[in-house]
């Protein structure tokens, strides 16, 4: 399988199972598109009518080539992943989300998880609960030495004492039990202070800060609980953690809807005020009903990352430029096979922790009971369901073994796709409709940069 599309000026074929990218020339675009969907012979055929200057030992030079390609396999390769899917284990855990706190401070119009409480009472996660997380994650992690806790919520900067309190029980145990852990903290940066700069740059690996972008759109969806905007209350306390980190090690994280179709405008605000590390995610929770993006929208979108990803390129050169999350792309590395194949680890290597120690496969599952798999004391007491985001990859699905995207996305975020099907085993056609065109827009900046 191969995927071939023209963005920027440049024509590029990307070979599916081996992931060979291909920057070629308008006469080897079309060779390869119509040796790929005809065969060699209508290839030349087909060549030789549409290019009729080229002499005939030019066109069967050119076939040879890509030939010569698909024998290397790096063009129209054979997938031979199947296999070691279908014989793949879960791996031992890696992470946990950790929900520190089911309160908000703020009243998101898109939140899925209304609004902090994740359709349940508030609450707080006593330290005894953070603890024992600690030590479960510990215990269920094998021989890995790196794991990771990233502290959510709600919004975790309420329950800020136990978060810190967490931190300092984890880093006594780190010796004894030959682990390191890597924390991340997600805020929507509020109740930013000295001592939550202070502590954050001396203990967490990442911080995800939350702006939607310009100050009108921003504050139409994330309102404060009295009803007012929150921009002018949170930019100067994000741009005060980002300085304090030297501008790394942070993201800032927005959301766009339907009222924003034009998302654009809001990551150039975001850049042009100061930072450079910048993800924009669509909302698909299925509570972001006044502003669901549809089907419909997607021209307008796929426009907007098309032209994000010329002005990324126009303000490289320029030398002043951002990271935009959904466009990094390693083409000499990238994830193992083992993520590749079965994508983020969601209710195996991931879990989440509620405030009352429930376990759940990621933080989108909380409240649903149906997803309820154990808790930190007991362990995972529903093995069905764990068996189940167990064979969940890229094989289990359809919809992706037909996808020339496979390998990069992985399948998908298995919460949007249940929420958007009812199913684990589908995809959320809209996310992959995004993400084919994010990719599609990251691979041409390699591109660009490659030949400039």
């Amino acid at each position: 399988m191969f995927h071939a599309y023209k963005l920027a000026g440049f024509n590029i074929v990307v070979d599916a199972a081996s992931a060979s990218i291909h920057s070629v020339d308008e006469v080897a675009y079309d060779a390869i598109c119509f040796y790929g969907n005809e065969g060699r012979e209508a290839a030349l055929e087909r060549i030789a009518e549409k290019y009729r200057e080229l002499e005939e030992s030019e066109i069967i030079e050119l076939v040879a080539d890509i030939e010569g390609l698909e024998r290397q396999g790096k063009l129209f390769s054979t997938d031979t992943f199947a296999g070691i899917a279908n014989a793949a284990s879960a791996a031992p855990l890696k992470a946990l989300c950790m929900n520190v706190s089911h309160l908000c401070n703020m009243s998101c119009s898109y939140c899925f998880a209304g609004c902090g409480g994740y359709g349940g009472d508030g609450a707080l996660m006593p330290i005894e609960t953070g603890v024992r997380a600690i030590d479960y994650l510990i215990e269920n992690s094998g021989s890995r030495k790196n794991i990771d806790v990233d502290f959510f919520g709600g919004e975790p900067l309420l329950n800020w004492g136990v978060v810190k309190g967490i931190v300092d029980y984890a880093r006594k145990e780190e010796q004894g039990s030959g682990k390191q852990f890597r924390f991340t903290l997600t805020t929507n940066g509020l109740l930013i202070d000295d001592d939550v700069i202070d502590f954050t740059n001396r203990e967490m690996h990442n911080v995800v800060l939350s702006l939607d972008g310009r100050p009108e759109v921003n504050d139409a969806a994330r309102k404060l609980n009295d009803g007012g905007g929150s921009y002018a209350a949170v930019v100067p306390k994000i741009k005060k953690i980002v300085e304090a980190r030297n501008g790394k090690d942070y993201y800032i994280r927005g959301t766009y809807t339907r009222a924003n179709l034009d998302f654009l405008k809001d990551i150039l605000h975001i850049a042009d005020i100061g930072f450079t590390e910048l993800s924009m995610e669509p909302a698909v929770a299925k509570r972001c009903v006044p502003h669901g993006l549809t089907m419909n929208d997607l021209p307008e979108l796929f426009k907007q990352y098309e032209k994000l990803a010329m002005e990324m390129l126009r303000r490289n050169k320029e030398r002043r430029g951002f990271t935009f999350y959904h466009f990094k792309l390693d083409l000499t590395g990238g994830p193992c096979v083992h993520k590749r194949l079965s994508g983020c680890g969601v209710g195996t290597e991931y879990l989440a922790v509620t405030p009352a120690g429930e376990l759940y496969p990621c933080h989108q599952f909380i409240g649903d009971r149906e997803f309820l798999m154990g808790d930190v004391w007991r362990g995972l007491t529903d093995n069905h369901l764990a068996g189940e985001f167990c064979k969940r990859g890229i094989y289990s699905r359809f919809e992706c073994r037909e996808c020339w995207a496979r390998l990069y996305c992985s399948g998908g975020c298995a919460a949007n796709a249940y929420n958007d099907t009812g199913s684990l085993n589908s995809v959320h056609a809209m996310g992959c409709e995004l993400f084919k065109k994010r990719l599609e827009c990251a691979i041409m900046i390699k591109v660009a940069e490659a030949v400039t």
